[in-house]
């Protein structure tokens, strides 16, 4: 007797239903049938009985290979595990008095984080007397909100922990 099945269709004689609706190796509808006659209609081909609809009435079976079936199943979750995009938090890093320089360059890598669909928090640093001109950091992520206006919207919008400014962005 094979093991029972833990995880995965049910299949021979696992399936419970008295009756199901039987669909051959080539895809033909041979109609309704009791589920002792289909598994021994399966064992002549060479092939196993194998529950693909168990919430129909009757259950829709089919005669497949159930190791291959398994398989198949296992191979396109996987497919469909890689092709799936993860989002992430990258981090900006600035300070209040940032040059107009440094502040393009941060902003190229900004927009490449937004468009590969990742999330961008945007950290003020302020140091010493610097944390009593607030206003300053305040604008200058106003001027980070309006220059990544058209691919980004504002997630979480400025404010203060501590000795920092932050600020998410996240893909339109």
């Amino acid at each position: 007797m094979a093991p029972s099945p833990a995880s995965g269709p049910r299949y021979n004689e696992f399936i419970s239903a008295p009756k199901v609706r039987v669909i051959d190796e080539n895809g033909e509808n041979l109609g309704v049938m009791y589920t002792q006659e289909a598994i021994e209609q399966a064992a002549e081909v060479g092939l196993d009985l194998v529950e693909v609809s168990p919430n129909a009435d009757p259950p829709v079976v089919k005669f497949l290979d159930v190791g291959k079936f398994k398989y198949e199943a296992q191979k396109k979750a996987n497919l469909a595990r890689k092709s799936q995009k993860t989002q992430e938090i990258k981090e900006i890093k600035m300070r209040p008095n940032i040059d107009d320089h440094d502040y393009d360059v941060k902003m190229k890598k900004i927009h490449s984080f937004i468009e590969e669909g990742d999330k961008v928090k945007v950290t003020l640093r302020f140091r010493g007397r610097e944390l009593s001109h607030g206003q300053l950091g305040m604008a200058l992520l106003q001027r980070v909100q309006t220059d990544t206006a058209e691919t980004a919207k504002v997630e979480s919008y400025p404010r203060m922990e501590g000795r920092q400014m932050l600020m998410v962005l996240s893909p339109k």
